[in-house]
């Protein structure tokens, strides 16, 4: 006698959840990006044209995307140490660093912003060895910069840690047995494998930089043509009641936010499916 078992799963169908996961998709982002497109949409093209033309804006385009590109670089490169000490190394306090590294997430951007003016400003603990060099850091391009190394650097640590906990050690001593030094283990062995996990956190820390608003706004000083990033373009615009402009400089960040991160995807999806058919 054959006993037939239904198979039971404890989430529900596919049906349901796919409903379940496009309504709340709609009602958290699409909605929301609909509704700023349609803004932008009312205006005339010689208005949009006016306003993504205007030299302040096309200033603080220049200083968001700049600065963001910069600190997701130096995430990177820094970001993929600090993962290698905390996945490859045990020492006293690694417990302590791995916390601190989760620091900029558990802090309000506002805090952030505050802390680190008042160490970078020209009395601050940092700020007064670097002022007698020429170095302007609060203040400047360069203080817009240094909060959004500040804000990106977990994004790139948290996602590299993985990609180097799957790395078998083993592989690294085969290389060295065959003669390979130190920068041709690197290269040739642990680079190709960690490299789709690096960009991941390069276009993590990109993207969430681009937004950044709290931690960059005290320490930029908001200078028009100078210091004044995006997301303090928008609220001015907002302040002065020219929604439909602030609506189009929000549109053009997100549409160039959006290609960016879409060719920093095809090149991993590009990198991954290189490394698998040369394994």
């Amino acid at each position: 006698m054959r006993i037939a078992f239904t198979r039971h799963s404890v989430i529900p169908g596919f049906g349901l959840t796919v409903g379940y996961t496009m309504v709340y998709l709609s009602l958290i982002v699409l909605l929301p990006l609909s509704a700023l497109f349609l803004k932008t949409a009312s205006a005339s093209w010689e208005h949009i044209g006016e306003t993504i033309s205007d030299p302040r804006v096309v200033a603080s385009f220049r200083l968001s995307l700049g600065a963001s590109l910069v600190a997701a670089i130096i995430n990177a490169v820094f970001g993929l140490g600090v993962a290698w000490t905390l996945v490859r190394y045990s020492f006293p306090g690694k417990r302590v660093i791995d916390a601190i590294v989760d620091l900029p997430f558990a802090l309000p951007t506002a805090v952030s912003g505050i802390a680190l003016t008042t160490i970078y400003a020209p009395t601050g603990w940092i700020g007064q060895w670097l002022e007698p060099l020429g170095i302007k850091a609060a203040f400047s391009p360069l203080g817009v910069t240094i909060a959004l190394t500040f804000i990106g650097l977990p994004f790139v640590v948290r996602t590299l840690q993985p990609a180097l906990e799957d790395l078998d050690p083993a592989v690294e001593e085969a290389a060295a047995s065959l003669g390979a030094g130190r920068w041709q283990t690197f290269r040739h062995v642990i680079m190709p494998a960690v490299f789709p996990a690096l960009l991941t956190g390069f276009a993590l820390a990109f993207a969430r930089a681009l937004g950044e608003y709290g931690s960059v706004v005290f320490i930029a000083g908001n200078m028009p043509m100078k210091t004044e990033i995006v997301p303090l373009l928008i609220l001015v615009k907002l302040e002065q009641y020219d929604y439909t402009g602030a609506t189009t400089i929000a549109a053009v960040m997100l549409i160039l936010s959006f290609f960016l991160l879409l060719l920093i995807n095809g090149i991993q999806w590009w990198s991954a499916r290189h490394h698998r058919s040369e394994g």
